[in-house]
């Protein structure tokens, strides 16, 4: 066998391997990444897809909260998230149990993780969605100001 042949073969082989490597890899980061995606419903879609998520069967809800729709309870809070920002938006009622993130309050973005009781969604577990800026409550921006 000719030495070009033998560097031929290995080449293929180094080739091979290789890809085998690349592949398993990408099976390794790719494969897993499903699993750890977090997806959750749009008020529209929770309501529409009710029959494939009965009383008792956990799923994520996101949604907006609906302006004044926010009141305390004794264990935690009630309010109404919607898919739009304005009327004629899916709406579905909420009652969370324990104490909400600083951020939450009227107007945000929230995604609870939860499930049907009656009418209402029933979550014990709340992310606030919010933007990457920072602005100083209103107090404090005043006061700044001031001084």
């Amino acid at each position: 066998m000719s030495p070009n042949r033998v560097l031929v073969r290995y080449r293929l082989l180094a080739v091979a391997a290789a890809g085998v490597a690349a592949v398993l890899v990408g099976m390794l980061l790719f494969g897993n990444l499903n699993r750890n995606l977090v997806y959750f419903l749009q008020p529209d879609e929770a309501l529409a897809q009710r029959v494939d998520y009965p009383e008792g069967r956990r799923f994520q809800l996101g949604g907006l909260v609906v302006a004044d729709s926010v009141v305390p309870t004794p264990d935690g809070v009630r309010f109404v998230v919607s898919s739009t920002t304005g009327d004629g938006g899916a709406r579905i009622p909420v009652e969370f149990s324990g104490a909400p993130t600083q951020l939450f309050g009227s107007g945000i973005g929230v995604v609870l993780e939860g499930a049907w009781r009656g009418p209402a969604f029933v979550s014990d577990t709340m992310k606030v969605k919010h933007d990457e800026n920072y602005r100083p409550p209103a107090d404090e921006a005043a006061a700044g100001a001031t001084s």
